[in-house]
């Protein structure tokens, strides 16, 4: 569980990021949670865009994704969603 300091440290790293997964028409599948699952391994910060032609809205999505990939919710805006899980090769140093 983070706390709001080391969200709000987590949100400012993930200004300067590109999206590195588009939801499309298909939304959630197995392909796509194994590529988060990969991303997450590999970053640990994740930033993702829902496309309108989804048919899925994030905020409904965003616990059943968080809960399968056992991960942090950072932030979500509009259609964007950023998730975070610490890996064993550790790249972000949280504040305590």
């Amino acid at each position: 569980m983070l706390t709001g300091k080391q969200r709000s440290y987590l949100k400012s790293l993930s200004n300067g990021l590109q999206s590195t997964l588009i939801i499309g028409k298909d939304g959630i599948t197995k392909n796509t949670l194994k590529e988060l699952e990969d991303q997450l391994t590999a970053k640990e910060l994740v930033k993702m865009t829902f496309l309108d032609t989804a048919g899925v809205d994030p905020e409904d999505e965003v616990d059943r994704i968080l809960e399968i990939l056992d991960a942090d919710f950072v932030s979500h805006l509009g259609s964007k969603l950023v998730i975070y899980r610490p890996s064993k090769n550790v790249k972000i140093r949280l504040p305590k």
